[in-house]
């Protein structure tokens, strides 16, 4: 039997229990929050980084599937993590856009590689593998926006087929 942490059930079970973490320092600001990114001090004075929105791409891909099962699985996985923004998908493959809060560049990518495996049976997601991920900064995706190179301003929210 292999340990896990406190009020989380193994992979196995039914049902997954959640437990709450509290937000610590980095999310204690004063109304006049330091810009983005920002260190700032924690209350023993230490240099404390303060977290950082990026956006985040992730394509799956894998053998065909019927095309309800993908979009309802999608459906699913943005019904239980609402900071989804666009869903594509296909057949045999889907892409996921999507913000996330994190320190750095590391922490966002770490998350996001968990993201399909750890929602895959609780969603009903389609046994796919991630083929690809891009994690960019907040200024990053407005420039690249800006510029014409990003994802187009009518991509309406939601998930949607290719």
């Amino acid at each position: 039997m292999r340990p896990v942490r406190p009020g989380v059930a193994s992979r196995g079970s039914a049902e997954r229990a959640l437990t709450s973490v509290a937000a610590g320092e980095a999310y204690e600001s004063e109304p006049q929050a330091a810009p983005e990114g920002a260190a700032r001090e924690s209350r023993d004075g230490e240099p404390v980084e303060a977290p950082r929105l990026w956006h985040v791409t992730l394509s799956v891909s894998g053998a065909e599937t019927p095309l309800q099962e993908v979009r309802r699985g999608l459906e699913q996985l943005a019904h239980d993590h609402p900071f989804l923004l666009t869903s594509r998908y296909a057949p045999d493959h889907a892409e996921i856009r999507y913000w996330e809060e994190a320190r750095d560049l590391h922490d966002a990518a770490a998350v996001a590689l968990r993201l399909w495996g750890e929602h895959r049976h609780s969603a009903r997601l389609p046994p796919w593998e991630i083929v690809g991920l891009e994690v960019i900064d907040r200024d990053t995706y407005h420039h690249r926006v800006a510029e014409g190179y990003g994802p187009l301003p009518a991509t309406p929210v939601g998930v949607h087929p290719f």
